[in-house]
């Protein structure tokens, strides 16, 4: 008995190997262009210094946009941080505004044993001594 796919298989295989890609390029727009057109090997290494200044200046680009925005991210956390350090100003000036009023003052007053005095402050005067020498 003889297996007919085993040698239907193997007939396939010496014909698939026998099918080499050929060192030729398919004629089309592309091939023509890299090979017989303005871009060739010779003109890619000499316009390779400008490519790679395009690329510098690529990544100066990217970079400083990078440094642009995270100024402004800092930028928009130190205002946040001036707004509410003032707000915290703010509050304590109106703290300070209500401790010092003279109702507030005599009922702290109170608390630690001292009281108003009733009579009026007297103005004290020093009389000058005249020297006759």
């Amino acid at each position: 008995m003889k297996n007919t796919l085993r040698t239907e298989l193997d007939e396939d295989a010496e014909n698939v190997m026998d099918e080499k890609p050929s060192g030729d390029y398919p004629d089309n727009f592309l091939t023509q262009l890299f090979t017989k057109g303005i871009i060739n090997a010779e003109t890619a290494t000499s316009a390779l210094p400008f490519i790679l200044f395009l690329a510098l200046l690529g990544m100066v680009y990217i970079a400083n946009r990078n440094f642009a925005e995270k100024n402004i991210r800092d930028i928009d956390k130190i205002s946040k941080e001036v707004k509410e350090l003032s707000f915290d100003y703010k509050t304590t000036k109106a703290d300070l505004a209500f401790k010092s009023t003279l109702t507030e003052v005599v009922r702290r007053a109170d608390s630690l044993g001292l009281k108003e005095p009733l009579a009026p402050p007297k103005k004290l005067t020093a009389e000058e001594e005249k020297d006759d020498h």
